[in-house]
């Protein structure tokens, strides 16, 4: 049986994502699917667009150019069906985050410490002993991410904002302000099978993929989750770092030593680093 070409153009959400989406067996029979990553702007081929029988995309606005999704979909056959699929991205455990390049997992009140000039010492004992919300708006902060998402999910007909507002006070739903959990990311995989007029996955093969970014557990501040009550997030846990479980001081301990001592591949350094 021939079956339809499925392009899949996303960010690292895409290849977890296609993993659920195979759990439907009239799916996986149906569609030979390629990923196409979209954030480091990888090209899809001419030939693949001409081929296409369903393209599901992130949507990507007109600054992206050729890789826009108006742009893409636009260079695909009149057969083919187009469906946007989620971008999940959620700052709220990790107000002080920035995206700002030369440094990965970026938190910018401690920056400020390490920039300031600081010992190394001097810098930890600050960043474990802030009270953030005393500093930030966090109430206001965490508002705003969820209004930036209401704005993104806005693109696709499959709706997640409820199940975030709804849990994620209640458990950890992000490994990383973009890498979402099994419930999400299975919820969104039972969404565009719905939209696709498709059965949900099958339930046990479902559950047998797990956490899909089970190598990092990116760490929250403890005043943050003190002053919003997440029991899943206190000065005791220990989070998943690269084969490693860390607890938030020693974390922080590797990032000041990382930003004192010129390190740039932040990830490259902890995935080296033995405690």
């Amino acid at each position: 049986m021939n079956r339809e070409l499925c392009l899949i153009h996303a960010n690292c959400q895409g290849e977890p994502l296609l993993d659920r989406l195979n759990c439907c067996p009239a799916f996986r029979d149906r569609y030979a699917c390629r990923l196409y990553t979209n954030y480091v702007r990888e090209p899809i081929p001419e030939a693949d667009l001409a081929r296409c029988g369903l393209f599901l995309y992130q949507h990507l606005g007109p600054n992206w150019g050729e890789l826009a999704s108006e742009s893409l979909m636009g260079r695909l056959p009149a057969h083919a069906r187009s469906l946007c699929i989620p971008n999940m991205f959620f700052k709220g455990y990790w107000p002080t985050w920035s995206g700002r390049e030369g440094f990965d997992y970026r938190c910018e009140l401690l920056d400020g410490y390490i920039d300031a000039g600081l010992t190394a010492d001097e810098a930890i004992l600050l960043y474990l002993r802030a009270d953030l919300a005393a500093k930030l708006d966090l109430d206001g902060l965490l508002q705003g991410t969820l209004r930036r998402e209401r704005e993104r999910e806005a693109h696709t007909p499959v709706k997640y904002m409820a199940l975030i507002e709804e849990r994620f006070g209640r458990e950890p739903l992000f490994n990383t302000v973009n890498h979402p959990g099994p419930l999400l990311l299975d919820h969104a995989a039972r969404g565009v099978l719905r939209e696709l007029g498709l059965p949900e996955p099958d339930a046990d093969a479902l559950a047998a993929l797990g956490d899909p970014f089970p190598d990092f557990e990116q760490p929250v501040h403890p005043s943050v989750a003190a002053y919003f009550g997440w029991d899943f997030a206190g000065p005791d846990r220990e989070y998943m770092v690269y084969g490693r479980k860390l607890s938030f001081a020693v974390w922080t301990a590797h990032y000041v030593y990382a930003r004192q001592h010129g390190v740039t591949d932040f990830i490259g350094f902890l995935q080296g680093t033995e405690d």
